[in-house]
């Protein structure tokens, strides 16, 4: 292991080069910031009056600009509107595969009724179906995510294969899945027999 040293050296305050220097003054109060601007405005052009005073702003003010953590927030937000799109698409997704393969079952569903099958049993069949697809896409995505986790270590202020958000997003996807998957499912069992068995 190689230890890298870089070469530093201290330059005297008397000897910085004041043309392209830049100081700041932070201010801590118990009361409101934003009043106690006049008053350090004030007390600065008191003790020197040559030296020129802008940008007197608030902690909070100066955060919330691009330079600061506005630009942070609009990209929470942004992935946020995409992930809030993505598990729109992918409930309607999962509706429709489940609506589409009930449908094509309704004649197996109204022999099984016919046979005796009860409402339960084709609840838990088509249910199931939905289930093996929802369980094989996410062990697909929890792959994927972990394979892509390296990349994005970089960009992300919690670990990149943080257990807890990884069992969140895993929770919430199957529980919105299993809802996609219960309504047609649901749908299946209400099917009269005598109809599924004339269905083409």
């Amino acid at each position: 292991m190689t230890l890298a040293i870089n070469a530093h050296f201290y330059v005297p305050y008397a000897q910085h080069d004041e043309a392209n220097s830049l100081e700041t003054l932070q201010v801590r109060t118990a009361g409101a910031p934003e009043l106690l601007i006049p008053e350090v405005e004030r007390v600065v052009a008191t003790v020197a009056p040559d030296l020129p005073v802008f940008d007197v702003e608030t902690m909070t003010d100066a955060l919330n600009t691009l330079a600061g953590l506005l630009i942070f927030k609009i990209g929470a937000a942004l992935a946020a509107a995409f992930g809030i799109l993505g598990i729109i698409l992918a409930t309607v997704g999962v509706y429709g595969v489940i609506s589409y393969v009930a449908s094509q079952r309704t004649h197996e569903i109204g022999i099984r009724m016919a046979l005796g099958a009860h409402s339960q049993d084709i609840l838990r069949m088509i249910l199931g179906q939905g289930i093996v697809i929802v369980g094989a896409g996410l062990t697909i995505g929890l792959a994927a995510a972990f394979s892509a986790a390296h990349v994005v270590r970089n960009f992300v202020t919690v670990s990149a294969t943080d257990p807890l958000t990884y069992l969140i997003v895993s929770a919430t996807l199957t529980l919105v899945a299993v809802l996609a998957c219960y309504i047609p499912a649901r749908r299946a069992t209400k099917v009269d027999p005598m109809v599924a068995l004339r269905y083409e």
